[in-house]
């Protein structure tokens, strides 16, 4: 099953995507609010609200999958060819940092840069683990329950903000720069072992398999959930693989007029569209 959450006019709603259609899911306003309730499967599966066209919808229609979770806990080094490429061993414990809601933008929004902040951005393409229950100091065997399903984020990183001190936080969450969706995979319709890729442009830039996480979600949700509560609608951004700019010689940069891509097999692709404000 897929489910987004799509804009109509100055609200949004959730949807399942079927075939040809968007169907809404009347009482709900996004996917988020969706997971909240404890019977969300069966009420996505049974909904029968008005049906959208995809043919018909606007990209920009389509907002944030989750539009705002109460998290976004984003893993570093993650992926075994990107710690490689970052000259890095593998670490024994997930490197954890986190970021805000205000960071999301929808799949096809534009990544709004401001000028003093657009020296340096990179791209990072991820698999997004959406939580569907509460999940507290949870097994990995139980923590695998509670993913509620996957999507695509790309943790747009502003590279000089980040390294001005040993902590990240401060190049991970500038405001309007994560696009996030297009849509939710339930874990019945989606295996972690796909191709992911970020292009700009025509050129790949990034290219791995999700199978090469070192932490796998389950793993991820079930250590983080040892540290704090996980809520339905709250957001693992898995960590990146190799081909990130800032580790090419010279360094490659996002700018004014590029288009990024984030694939992941089976997911779907975010294409965003770089303007960097006055």
């Amino acid at each position: 099953m897929k489910l987004a959450t799509l804009r109509t006019g100055d609200s949004t709603v959730a949807v399942r995507i079927d075939t040809d259609s968007a169907i809404e899911i009347d009482g709900f306003t996004d996917v988020g609010a969706l997971l909240a309730n404890g019977d969300w499967r069966a009420v996505a599966e049974t909904a029968a609200g008005t049906a959208h066209p995809l043919t018909g919808i606007p990209d920009t229609d389509w907002a944030p999958v989750v539009p705002a979770p109460s998290k976004i806990v984003c893993v570093g080094l993650n992926y075994r060819n990107h710690i490689l490429e970052m000259g890095r061993e593998l670490p024994e414990f997930p490197t954890l940092f986190a970021k805000y809601p205000e960071a999301l933008i929808g799949p096809y929004d534009e990544i709004a840069l401001p000028e003093y902040a657009s020296h340096a951005v990179d791209w990072e393409a991820e698999l997004a683990v959406v939580i569907g229950t509460t999940a507290r100091r949870l097994s990995p065997e139980q923590a695998a329950d509670a993913i509620a399903g996957y999507s695509v984020l790309n943790d747009v990183t502003m590279r000089d903000y980040q390294y001005r001190t040993p902590e990240w936080f401060q190049g991970k969450t500038f405001e309007a720069t994560t696009p996030f969706g297009p849509y939710l995979v339930t874990p019945d319709a989606y295996g972690v072992d796909t191709d992911i890729r970020t292009e700009v442009g025509d050129e790949v830039l990034q290219h791995s398999n999700t199978s090469d996480l070192v932490f796998d979600p389950a793993t991820l949700v079930s250590y983080i959930s040892q540290i704090v509560t996980l809520n339905p609608g709250d957001v693992i951004a898995s960590g990146t693989p190799g081909g990130v700019g800032h580790a090419r010689k010279p360094p490659r940069y996002l700018g004014q007029g590029d288009v990024l891509s984030t694939v992941i097999e089976g997911l779907g692709t975010l294409r965003n569209p770089v303007r960097v404000e006055g």
